[in-house]
């Protein structure tokens, strides 16, 4: 299902012109949703085709239930001059809204992030017409993201199969193994498109203060058992240097967080830890001059912009064998560790403390060389354009039906 353009369809494709209509529960200004959130922003700021036009329909609200300030309500507004957002008030969010808006707008795409929100997946799919849909899984389909809350999902995901969602409709996933998730859990006839997601990149911010035995480390993400901030604390019992360690992100599981808090609680005098609460993304940059190291261990990332970015700031970064960044030792880059050995994570955090700035400043350049050449932007389009220009050859069939 995935089709590569050869230039002339290339050329015929950008002489047209297509509205993209995504549904996704959150958006910016809203930023606590992580991800997915992100890679949208990311999408309608990067990928720029002056033939391809947005409209995004979300919620008036953060994912902790904090009103969206400086945003207009029930009514389109521009983000940036491809793309146009309808913040949707709770009062006035329902079916026929949705229903409204999409019939009104005369989308030729409609592109749903994730799966398990009723009002933003559900309702898109089974009662709004659109010639073609597209559900973006958005990593929700990844073993370790299953493995949370795992009786509740597979329910949810068996009822999907009974009802057949998956059957005349496209999925995208944002790389091979997303792919093969996608086919995993619905059929290995789902019907499904290939492209990446657009990162932000920082520059290089070496760190210019780095002291042998010490390290300034830091998190920015989710708090919540994905994380594995808790993991990290843990580990941080059995190591021998100074570390002081900072976490910024939202609390989205408080249970998790009063769990963490007993074990910040536990730590030797050798290492400090700080939450500093949320980070707006206008703002992580400047939270990563900062630090000499960036941790976050996951248990599954669909693409992990954390990640990324800390990289791309020159920051190497300690993570699992369950994200897009592998090799990372091979490259400078960081460390790749196994989340079921505390006392590997241990050894990893004391290795990059033990370094002295001379020595530090290699893996600086590592990481953001890693990060640079990790991903191609002109592919990245690529991508979207044979993704979209597939979903208007189906449109131009059925037109031609009908």
């Amino acid at each position: 299902m995935i089709l590569y353009l050869r230039k002339e369809e290339l050329a015929v494709f950008c002489m047209s012109s297509a509205l993209i209509f995504i549904t996704i529960p959150w958006f910016h200004p809203a930023y606590k949703a992580g991800g997915p959130v992100q890679s949208i922003a990311n999408l309608v700021e990067q990928y720029r085709n002056k033939q391809v036009h947005f409209k995004i329909f979300c919620s008036g609200n953060d994912l902790d239930g904090t009103v969206n300030q400086g945003v207009p309500f029930d009514k389109w507004c521009y983000y940036n001059e491809c793309t146009q957002v309808w913040y949707a008030s709770g009062k006035k969010r329902s079916i026929a809204a949705m229903k409204r808006e999409i019939k009104n707008s005369n989308a030729d795409i409609l592109f749903i992030m994730g799966i398990y929100s009723w009002y933003f997946n559900l309702v898109p799919l089974l009662f709004c017409k659109a010639p073609v849909k597209i559900i973006s899984v958005r990593g929700m389909l990844h073993p370790g993201a299953l493995s949370l809350k795992s009786v509740k999902k597979n329910i949810y995901l068996a009822l999907w199969k009974m009802a057949g969602l998956y059957r005349h409709n496209f999925f995208h996933a944002t790389d091979v193994k997303e792919k093969g998730f996608i086919r995993q859990v619905f059929s290995d006839k789902a019907k499904i498109f290939i492209a990446g997601n657009f990162p932000r990149i920082f520059k290089l911010h070496p760190a210019q203060q780095k002291k042998p035995g010490a390290l300034l480390m830091v998190s920015i993400a989710l708090i919540s058992p994905m994380k594995n901030i808790a993991l990290v604390l843990e580990a941080l019992q059995y190591c021998k240097m100074q570390i002081k360690y900072d976490i910024y992100g939202p609390v989205k599981d408080e249970q998790y967080w009063q769990q963490c808090l007993v074990k910040i609680k536990m730590l030797p005098a050798n290492i400090t830890v700080i939450y500093r609460g949320d980070v707006v993304p206008t703002k992580i940059e400047d939270v990563l001059k900062t630090y000499e190291l960036f941790i976050l261990p996951s248990k599954s990332e669909n693409f992990g912009h954390a990640i990324y970015e800390a990289l791309s700031a020159g920051k190497p970064v300690i993570t699992s064998h369950h994200t897009p960044f592998s090799n990372l030792y091979d490259h400078n880059a960081g460390l790749n560790v196994d989340v079921k050995h505390i006392q590997e994570l241990a050894k990893a955090i004391d290795f990059f403390a033990g370094m002295t700035r001379v020595e530090f400043a290699k893996w600086n350049a590592g990481a953001h060389n890693y990060a640079f050449k990790s991903i191609d932007q002109d592919h990245l389009k690529k991508q979207y354009d044979n993704m979209f220009l597939q979903a208007a050859h189906v449109l131009q069939n059925t037109k031609s039906i009908t």
